[in-house]
């Protein structure tokens, strides 16, 4: 291994926030909060806990970014849910992909204080 191999940017971590739109993942997260996300697309392997929110975007919705909770495996593929129960995830399409989840929420950078995500 080359001294600087480890600091090869396909070994690098791509961080970003995303807009919470809707009220799927509500209470935890709410329309117009700003969520840090580690973006994973592309990356095999990646290990998730029952109870980490996921980036979704579906194979027949792409560009369509959603947000939910890990609830469990289901052989290799992962079953997610919003927080809300009206929420529309795996109880209506089953189990997503590991291709599929395309980031990790790791927390609330703002939280929206109305529904136009105004900062408190």
């Amino acid at each position: 291994m080359e001294p600087f191999d480890i600091f090869r940017p396909s070994r690098w971590k791509s961080f970003g926030t995303v807009a919470v739109a809707g009220d799927s993942m509500s209470p935890t997260y709410n329309d117009g909060d700003w969520l840090l996300v580690e973006w994973r697309k592309g990356y095999e392997g990646a290990r998730y806990l029952p109870r980490h929110v996921l980036v979704i975007e579906r194979e027949s919705r792409p560009g369509i970014f959603l947000i939910k909770r890990y609830v469990r495996a289901e052989g290799d593929r992962y079953w997610v849910e919003g927080d809300n129960p009206k929420s529309i995830d795996s109880r209506d399409w089953g189990a997503v992909t590991e291709a599929e989840v395309v980031g990790r929420v790791l927390f609330r950078v703002r939280k929206a204080n109305s529904r136009r995500g105004k900062r408190r």
